[in-house]
């Protein structure tokens, strides 16, 4: 009889023959499709990418796989090549502009690697047995161990598997990793970043999206990077974020230093963005834990783009008080209004109890020589269906938003609609309460947005599917 799994974790080890190892039966010809994010870019931000194994290529003495590689970040296209250890598929060379992603892939889909690898004698690891009591320890948060826990079937896009799971405690979560006897990487991961108190934020996590075998061509023919795109067009790729502004928001509520290069971005040509969010009572003091959202105004306030809708996110989310952002300027050639709106500090799941407030940032955008720059077309990978919601549903939310009806209200019409089929609502796991009976200010700023047509009502679905994941709206 196989344990169960709470002793399973306890003890270690599943009843299950055989070994594993990172990079266990990969070959020339095969072709993956990760979705990936890791703290250390972007804090978990998601990015797509796409591996095919090329065949050999030699290096010092050493002989690895060429890996040809795309990565689909926003709306950036990265197109570049990685090379693999063949005792750890550790990526250790390959095309420059792919750093950020290598690094991210190696601490994320790879990092069994440090455990298990096909030699043993050479690095003191070799392959691990699904039996075995500990795969090893984790150094840096404390010696906890690396246990396989349980056999699952897990089913992810690429399809479903009969899987072991690997799994450590950090702080008060379970980080788990699922893997699959004679497949070289990892299919999904869910894992936590230690702490000491508070609600651990991720770590990494990825889900195999496609894999296929024997794949003789490159099935990335006609795939052109962004940054190639640019400077076909004349932009600037090599930008430094030399511009600083300081400013308080206009409540008083934080402080927002932000950072962006180029000095004169050109229309159709990439911005970069580093924004830091402070106390406003001490300068050195950074906030954790920001749900945001970084817009374009018009002189009303009135939104015109929201990078997180363009992400499919409902809201950005910086847990240590610092984001990252590269975007397209899309905005005609004059006086920009953006704007840094923060609806609130609290963990990703949780409503927040603290104020909103935004802090506006004027930029002069600049047509590029010979006439504006075509925006470039980026392929994206996932197309959302737009759900259709007759028009007169606008005005309920309008009145919500501007405070003529209760929330209360608001919810028990939502319900119908959805009950009847009006409001088509993707699937959606309903969460249960989490401790919070209040609806995110940022839900309702969505309802008032999108009554006025600023949002499309895709947009404004993603804020009903988020009150229904975390409990908040009931629908059963």
């Amino acid at each position: 009889m196989m344990p169960s799994a709470f002793a399973q974790f306890q003890q270690g080890g599943v009843d299950k023959e055989g070994t594993w190892h990172a990079g266990e039966g990969l070959k020339h010809g095969d072709y993956f499709s990760y979705e990936i994010c890791h703290v250390d870019y972007k804090e978990c931000a998601e990015f797509g990418m796409d591996l095919w194994i090329k065949g050999d290529v030699t290096s010092g003495s050493e002989t690895k796989w060429l890996a040809e590689t795309v990565v689909y970040d926003g709306n950036k296209v990265v197109v570049g090549e990685m090379e693999l250890g063949k005792i750890a598929p550790e990526p250790t060379g390959g095309s420059e502009e792919l750093g950020v992603y290598r690094g991210a892939f190696k601490s994320s889909v790879v990092w069994l690697s440090a455990f298990a690898t096909s030699d043993g004698p050479s690095h003191g690891k070799g392959p691990k047995a699904f039996s075995a009591t500990s795969w090893g320890k984790i150094g840096n948060i404390g010696g906890e161990q690396v246990l396989p826990q349980v056999i699952e079937t897990v089913t992810v896009p690429a399809g479903t598997w009969e899987t072991v799971q690997v799994g450590w405690k950090t702080g008060g979560a379970s980080s788990k990793v699922w893997i699959v006897d004679d497949f070289p990487f990892p299919i999904k991961a869910k894992t936590f970043t230690h702490v000491s108190e508070g609600i651990p934020p991720p770590e990494y996590e990825f889900t195999l999206l496609e894999y296929r075998e024997n794949v003789e061509s490159s099935p990335f023919v006609g795939i052109v990077s962004t940054a190639d795109k640019f400077a076909a067009q004349g932009c600037q790729t090599d930008i430094e974020k030399t511009t600083a502004v300081k400013k308080s928001t206009v409540g008083f509520d934080y402080q927002v230093h932000v950072f962006y290069g180029p000095e004169d971005p050109v229309q159709g040509c990439e911005m970069d963005w580093l924004i830091k969010f402070i106390s406003k009572f001490d300068d050195t003091e950074f906030l954790n834990q920001v749900q945001f959202d970084f817009l374009v105004v018009d002189d009303n306030l009135k939104p015109l783009r929201s990078i997180a809708q363009e992400e499919g996110r409902p809201f950005l989310y910086s847990p240590s008080g610092q984001y990252i952002l590269d975007l397209i300027v899309e905005e005609e050639p004059g006086e920009a209004k953006y704007v840094v709106w923060i609806y609130g500090l609290a963990p990703e799941g949780i409503v927040p109890s603290t104020a909103s407030d935004y802090v506006e940032i004027p930029v002069t955008i600049f047509a590029g020589e010979g006439g504006s720059p075509s925006i470039p077309t980026i392929p994206d990978p996932v197309t959302p269906s737009t759900p259709a919601i007759p028009d007169w549903i606008k005005t309920n939310a309008g009145w919500w938003a501007d405070g003529a009806i209760d929330d209360g209200s608001f919810v028990q019409g939502i319900q119908f609609l959805i009950k009847e089929g009006i409001m088509q609502i993707p699937p959606t796991t309903q969460g249960s309460s989490g401790g919070s009976d209040g609806i995110p200010d940022w839900i309702k700023t969505n309802a008032g947005w999108w009554a006025d047509g600023a949002i499309d009502d895709n947009s404004f679905v993603q804020g009903i599917q988020f009150l229904i994941k975390e409990g908040i709206m009931n629908i059963s």
